[in-house]
């Protein structure tokens, strides 16, 4: 130590000559001035002393109270100290671990030739860090993130190596729960459509010579009866055991549930026994299911295909079998339907939209955004847009969001409609802003599937960043029946980063779901969206005018902001802001408009504004 301070310390080297020089001096006048440069010295190097004593105990403080293990081997690799957070991690004590190497805390799970690359990267380099499986002293095995860096001496030897973990458990736990969100079905456990298209895509690619897929489409005949004579928990159960069921009479296959009461069976074979095949499937599954004391059938109406005479393509034949099975629902119940290329010409009318809705998809000229805007009711100032989809068809002219909304969320659209409203709403936004138009945040309408899949934060994230808007620009809208659907994960946890992000949040609808009371004060919302229901019939129907005070004295209660959608008529105008509504959206004061309506109604306010 006494090295290290005198290497940079003038005093010290100045007070030790001074010391070896005193013996040499003649006068005791020059004895005395090199004494005083020995305390000074002397003094100099006692503060040093002090001040690095200091320094390693802040360090060790510091040390302890860090949230991440802390491990110090010697250059032998035999661990010397521990950290508490190491103990806490891992279960060993400091007594118990000195002196080991830390290979004890080995799960396993890692080959010779990692460990022989971590050596490599850590000599050559000094440092080392990623992710790593250890195990705890009771044996259960957890992932860390390690950083590792090795400390020389003056002349370059390796004394010590110093590594720093954290536990990242959680984090391991979190991805895979995105996964399953984004890729499982979380009512039956079963790959769910997203998963199925990579799935068929990976066994088409993996097609040897004589080797064919059969592919089945299934839909269950009157579910929605069973199920309201049931009711959903008993029909949620049935649906669970008709994909064990599924499953068991597949085994090898994949298995795996589209939605509601669909599901995809995927065989590889090579037997042409493809009729067979599916007639022995209807049958297994037609077996009855004991449902409490009483036996029940089900009838089955299938559509499927084979590959790859019905084609190589996953979403090719993804198309087919939808069109196989909507001929086969053209014939009835309990019928099978083998797809034929006459279908594709011949093809339901339901079926033709899908498609026309595919494409208009994928050219994106036909889907566009209205906006309709939302005011301020004190002082009639524009509070903000929502951001609607419509479909101009070239033939068939403007169809309603009633129509192809809910074809979409059936063939596994919706994802890609979101993000279509995301990236337009924010390159809207940023054209407005560009021409100094607007500063008022734009509402956009969130879907369920959009929370399952598990990617909103990245696409959101990503149309922010392209187009160069702040997040409070775009604020997001959820109904009730969204909140409420447990396949989303915990929405409180993915709303709190939303709106930490600057994402203003909103629930739809506000009234029409279940249990709003109970779950409200938990959520990170900023408004209301009373639904259009309770101010169809205001101010005279007493039971909306009831439901409509106590919202908006619930919302004062929570400092939320209310806005009514739906205003069509002054007395609904008037009653509102006597109760103190503070917002409201409706065709009293605009319709949903294209955007060179909405930039010219901008642009006459900011003319007003100026003048």
């Amino acid at each position: 130590m006494w090295s290290v301070f005198t290497l940079n310390r003038p005093l010290v080297w100045t007070g030790i000559a001074a010391m070896a020089s005193m013996s040499l001096l003649p006068t005791l006048m020059l004895r005395l001035a090199a004494l005083v440069m020995v305390i000074i010295g002397g003094m100099d190097a006692w503060r040093q002393i002090r001040q690095e004593s200091t320094r390693r105990q802040l360090t060790e403080a510091a040390l302890m109270l860090s949230p991440d293990g802390v491990l110090i081997s010697n250059a032998r690799n035999r661990i010397e100290a521990v950290n508490p957070a190491f103990t806490q991690i891992t279960g060993y004590s400091d007594e118990e671990i000195r002196g080991l190497d830390p290979s004890v805390l080995s799960s396993g799970r890692h080959d010779k030739a990692f460990y022989e690359n971590y050596w490599q990267s850590l000599n050559a380099t000094g440092q080392w860090e990623g992710e790593v499986w250890n195990q705890r002293k009771h044996g259960d095995e957890f992932p860390e993130w390690l950083r590792v860096r090795a400390i020389t001496d003056d002349k370059g030897v390796v004394t010590h190596y110093v590594g720093l973990f954290t536990d990242i458990t959680r984090h391991k736990a979190r991805e895979q729960d995105l996964q399953r969100i984004g890729f499982e079905d979380p009512l039956t456990g079963l790959p769910n459509r997203r998963r199925l298209h990579d799935l068929l895509a990976s066994r088409l690619q993996r097609l040897r010579a004589g080797e064919e897929l059969d592919i089945v489409l299934i839909d269950i005949d009157g579910f929605k009866a069973v199920n309201d004579a049931m009711g959903v928990d008993q029909g949620d159960r049935l649906l669970s055991r008709f994909g064990q069921r599924l499953a068991a009479f597949v085994a090898g296959g994949v298995v795996g549930r589209l939605g509601g009461d669909e599901f995809m069976v995927i065989r590889t074979t090579t037997y042409d026994d493809h009729e067979q095949w599916v007639e022995g499937l209807r049958g297994h599954l037609s077996e009855p299911f004991e449902i409490g004391d009483k036996p029940l059938r089900l009838g089955l109406t299938i559509g499927s295909c084979r590959a790859p005479d019905d084609g190589r393509d996953s979403g090719v034949l993804f198309q087919r079998l939808e069109s196989a099975l909507y001929a086969a629902k053209r014939h009835g119940r309990n019928y099978s339907q083998r797809f034929r290329p006459s279908l594709e010409v011949d093809g339901d009318p339901q079926l033709e939209l899908l498609n026309e809705l595919r494409q208009a998809l994928a050219h994106g000229t036909q889907l566009e955004l209205f906006y309709q805007a939302q005011y301020y009711l004190d002082d009639g100032r524009l509070a903000g847009m929502e951001a609607l989809l419509r479909w101009y068809h070239p033939t068939h002219g403007m169809i309603s969001p009633g129509t192809f909304i809910p074809l979409a969320e059936r063939h596994g659209l919706m994802a890609s409609l979101g993000d279509l409203v995301i990236d337009r709403a924010c390159a809207q936004l940023a054209t407005w802003r560009q021409q100094g138009l607007s500063c008022v945040p734009v509402w956009i309408n969130i879907s369920a599937v959009q929370l399952i899949q598990g990617d909103l934060e990245s696409r959101l994230s990503a149309s922010l960043s392209k187009h160069n808007v702040p997040a409070a620009m775009l604020g997001l809208a959820l109904t009730e029946s969204v909140l409420l659907d447990e396949r989303a994960g915990d929405i409180s946890t993915r709303l709190v980063a939303l709106r930490g992000k600057g994402h203003p949040i909103a629930i739809d609808d506000f009234g029409t779901g279940y249990s709003s009371m109970a779950y409200l004060k938990e959520l990170p919302v900023d408004k209301l969206k009373l639904d259009r229901a309770f101010v169809r019939a205001l101010p005279d129907d007493s039971a909306d005018a009831a439901i409509t005070s106590a919202v908006l004295a619930m919302a004062r209660g929570l400092g939320l902001d209310v806005i009514a959608e739906g205003v069509e008529t002054q007395a609904q105008r008037d009653y509102l802001h006597s109760e103190g509504c503070s917002m409201v959206q409706g065709f009293f004061y605009a319709r949903p408009e294209r955007v060179t309506d909405v930039e010219k109604r901008l642009k006459d306010d900011l003319d007003i504004s100026l003048s």
